[in-house]
């Protein structure tokens, strides 16, 4: 450990002890903060020397643990991948802006539309919603304009064609993450509902078959499936013995370059890498907080 610190410069001797401490404290910590990014950096590598990940795929990680405010993973974040329907909740909030602003109004039938788009992943009722903000571009240049540090690396160009084959829209996980943070501390615009119909049952990718994940932890998510994108972002929300709660944001995307023929098994294998990566950061949750 280097002595030249600041803080020990010129130090007492009978503070000598306390600082060196201090400071070994602090490194430990970091070093605690890393060891899941280290984790899922190794499980990676191992998927792709056995060909479960082929050279063509790239993948984004994101773990944010709400608690700590700490970031416990960052890998490849700013890189701008395939969207699918992860796209889904940014397009909830331009609608929710706007009636905010007083130019739409969020009654039955956007609601359905909204659970729709959300819940069930419904390409008509997502075009539906996106109408309603003027289209792609409209919608794009509203977020960017209102919402630009969750909108770094949005490139949002094109409903979702018949067929469901998106593969123009783009995000990172960076932003996702922004996203899922700025919701969860309800700076957007209409949180409580963006995350109650984030919450509705369904399959996912986080919890669903993550069987480290324990019964009854609450998620908030949305998954994102095409044959070349495979992702789910969300916040799960993990209960202490002490009764508390410790919410924490995970985001996976795996992207292809190419579109898989085999759509059906591709997109299983990769949900369950997220799966996998989604207990690894549950028992980095559990041991962090003792859980």
């Amino acid at each position: 450990m280097r002595t030249d610190h600041p803080i020990l410069v010129k130090c007492p001797v009978f503070l000598l002890t306390l600082a060196l401490a201090w400071l070994a404290s602090g490194q430990l910590s970091q070093a605690a903060e890393s060891r899941l990014e280290g984790e899922v950096e190794r499980y990676v590598k191992s998927l792709r020397s056995k060909g479960a990940l082929q050279t063509n795929e790239r993948t984004a990680w994101l773990v944010y643990d709400f608690t700590s405010g700490k970031t416990l993973v960052s890998i490849n974040e700013n890189q701008q991948l395939q969207a699918a329907s992860m796209i889904k909740p940014y397009l909830a909030l331009a609608f929710f802006h706007q009636v905010r602003a007083g130019k739409l109004i969020y009654g039955s039938t956007s609601r359905r539309h909204m659970e729709l788009m959300i819940q069930k992943s419904n390409n008509a009722s997502t075009n539906w919603v996106m109408r309603q903000t003027g289209g792609p571009v409209a919608t794009a240049a509203l977020l960017k304009r209102h919402y630009p540090s969750l909108c770094r690396h949005l490139h949002l160009v094109e409903y979702v064609p018949a067929g469901g084959r998106t593969y123009r829209n783009l995000c990172s996980a960076g932003d996702y993450g922004r996203f899922l943070q700025s919701l969860w501390t309800g700076a957007l615009p209409h949180s409580k509902e963006i995350l109650r119909v984030m919450g509705l049952p369904g399959r996912d990718r986080l919890y669903t078959n993550a069987r480290r994940v324990p019964q009854g932890t609450r998620v908030y998510n949305k998954t994102g499936s095409t044959a070349r994108c495979c992702g789910d972002m969300g916040i799960l929300v993990a209960r202490g013995n002490d009764g508390r709660s410790y919410p924490y944001a995970v985001i996976g995307i795996i992207d292809s370059g190419t579109r898989n023929k085999s759509y059906g098994s591709w997109i299983v294998s990769r949900g369950n890498v997220i799966r996998e990566v989604s207990n690894l950061t549950y028992t980095a949750i559990k041991a962090r907080h003792s859980l």
